[in-house]
């Protein structure tokens, strides 16, 4: 008894030791948040002077086309009267789109508004679909990650990162994968050097597809596989990838085909089945062809469903689809098309089924295996150029 009863009190200890514990943390995390709120507020006025500057003033990259509607849209203005409504929609997310600049300021600030309030999806976090995230390059001269910025509101300014180590280096930041932008400012300090770094002018790597292309699911956008891509080939690309619509319909090919491009990357089989891999891929291939004769096109399989090793169903979804994309690669060789390249779909992602969010949309990680699929077909035709 005399046990039971120790027992008993050190239970009762335990959970009034507990309750104590939460109830003096909740005040805390309230406190915290509550300072967090204020510096995300500040636009430095009051303990710094911030000289804020305007993206649109030099530009990003990954934005292939001047006459939008809005300036971070990715298709001209005019693409509202023959694309698919689903695909304009889409198209005025700013996937893919990077800035560059250089300077020496040991806290970055930023400005920025969205224009859409749905900062997540179930499957997605704020910081992929609305966030911004930041790259620096090191003494090496390689791009490495520096922070992201997870947005709470639909208008962002605030803080975003201080502490920096001195000294002058090149940063870039990434934009929103499915959320589109108003405006975008950075700010340092009136005291800091400041350099804006106008786009590239080497062609760009051209990625049109689904929505694994658009970005879904990376963490941030700086781990859509088109924007590691880009780091690791170090060269501009533009990210067409329209979630549930990259169906290789003909208008977006002529679109395209205003593009000087160094590669078109087609990666549209997670959206369409066999028939219409066998009805549409030689007309598309054909009307592109039509308009750069001589830029290299990728056709890349879709990836592996995670559950295709156990699903019979999308086992044969995969199967159907590649042997259609295959036919019609056989087909356009027959038909005396050059520089046309082929990524079998199995390589995207990994045999452990471990790099989805959902089984069928890539994780980080599954994004890290697509760029590693990816990267010596692009590397291969890049250097026979």
């Amino acid at each position: 008894m005399r046990s039971h009863s120790i027992l008993s009190r050190r239970k009762a200890l335990s959970l009034s030791l507990q309750a104590s514990v939460a109830l003096s943390l909740y005040p805390l995390q309230r406190s915290e948040a509550s300072t967090l709120s204020a510096d995300n507020a500040s636009t430095g006025s009051s303990a710094e002077e911030v000289l804020w500057h305007d993206v649109q003033d030099w530009g990003v990259e990954g934005r292939a086309f001047s006459d939008t509607a809005s300036y971070y849209d990715r298709f001209p203005a005019k693409a509202q009267q023959t694309v698919r409504e689903a695909v304009w929609g889409l198209s005025r997310h700013s996937a893919g789109m990077l800035t560059r600049f250089r300077t020496d300021a040991t806290t970055l600030h930023v400005h920025y508004e969205l224009t859409s309030s749905n900062l997540a999806m179930p499957h997605m976090p704020a910081t992929g679909v609305s966030g911004l995230d930041l790259y620096a390059r090191d003494l090496d001269n390689r791009w490495k990650w520096v922070a992201v910025l997870p947005p709470h509101t639909q208008v962002v300014q605030q803080k975003w990162i201080s502490g920096l180590a001195p000294g002058t280096r090149e940063y870039a930041v990434y934009l929103p994968l499915y959320n589109g932008v108003k405006f975008l400012k950075i700010g340092v300090g009136s005291d800091a050097r400041w350099e804006s770094l106008s786009p590239r002018t080497e062609k760009p790597i051209v990625f049109y597809g689904t929505s694994i292309t658009h970005g879904a699911c990376a963490s941030r956008p700086g781990m859509a596989h088109v924007a590691i891509l880009g780091r690791r080939l170090d060269r501009p690309v533009v990210n067409l990838g329209f979630s549930g619509s990259g169906t290789m319909d003909l208008p977006v090919a002529e679109l395209m085909g205003e593009i000087d491009a160094a590669a078109f990357v087609i990666d549209c089989l997670p959206n369409m089945n066999a028939d219409e891999v066998q009805q549409r891929t030689v007309p598309f291939i054909t009307k592109l062809r039509e308009l750069r004769p001589s830029t290299p096109i990728v056709l890349v399989e879709d990836r592996s469903y995670s559950g295709s090793w156990i699903i019979p169903s999308q086992r044969d979804r995969n199967v159907t689809s590649r042997n259609a994309l295959a036919s019609q690669m056989k087909r356009l060789l027959e038909l005396g098309f050059k520089d046309l390249y082929y990524l079998p779909g199995e390589s995207l992602l990994g045999a452990d089924r471990d790099d989805t969010t959902d089984g069928s949309h890539p994780s980080d990680l599954g994004f890290i295996r697509h760029a590693d699929a990816f990267e010596p077909v692009l590397r291969n035709l890049l250097s026979s150029k």
